[in-house]
C-alpha cells in the first residue's frame, strides 16, 4: 500500500501528514506479513503501535485545527471519524498489553489501519480538497 499522488488534497501540511502515515503504515504492514522471528518483528510492531497513537492525535488536532479555520461544513463528521479511529487504536493496544501480542491480532490490526487510511483519505478528506477548491483556493 503505497501513497499515491490522488490521495492528495492540496493542503500541505495534511498531505505530508497523510504521506507520512502511508509510509508507517506500508512499512507495518510490510513487517508483518515477511517471514522472520516473530520476536524480531516484535520490535517493529511495538514501535507502530506507539507511533500511531501519538501522530494519529497531532495529526487529527492538526487537520481539525484547520477544518475550524475554513468553517468546514461536515467538520463535526470529520471529528467523529477521527474519535472513532483513535478508540480502535487505543483499544488495539489495550488488547495487545492485556492479552499479548499475538500475530493473529496484530495483522488484524494492520489490515484494519490500511483499510481506515485508504477510506478515510482517499474519500472522506477528498472532500476537504474538493471544499477548499470550490471557496477558491488553498489561502481560505
Amino acid at each position: 500500500m503505497m501513497w499515491k499522488e490522488k490521495y492528495k488534497v492540496g493542503v500541505p501540511i495534511i498531505d505530508e501528514q497523510h504521506e507520512e502515515l502511508f509510509n508507517r503504515v506500508s512499512d507495518f504492514i510490510q513487517t508483518v506479513q515477511t517471514k522472520g522471528s516473530w520476536e524480531q518483528k516484535l520490535v517493529k510492531v511495538k514501535e507502530t503501535m506507539a507511533f500511531m497513537q501519538e501522530y494519529v492525535v497531532t495529526h487529527f488536532d492538526d487537520e481539525e485545527v484547520y477544518l475550524e479555520k475554513i468553517n468546514y461544513p461536515d467538520l463535526q463528521k470529520h471529528k467523529d471519524a477521527h474519535k472513532q479511529f483513535k478508540d480502535a487504536v487505543n483499544n488495539y493496544v489495550k488488547l495487545l498489553d492485556e492479552q499479548g501480542y499475538s500475530e493473529e491480532v496484530v495483522q488484524e490490526f494492520s489490515a484494519k489501519l490500511m483499510t481506515w487510511l485508504i477510506m478515510h483519505v482517499a474519500a472522506m478528506d477528498q472532500k476537504i480538497g474538493h471544499y477548499v477548491n470550490s471557496q477558491g483556493g488553498k489561502n481560505i
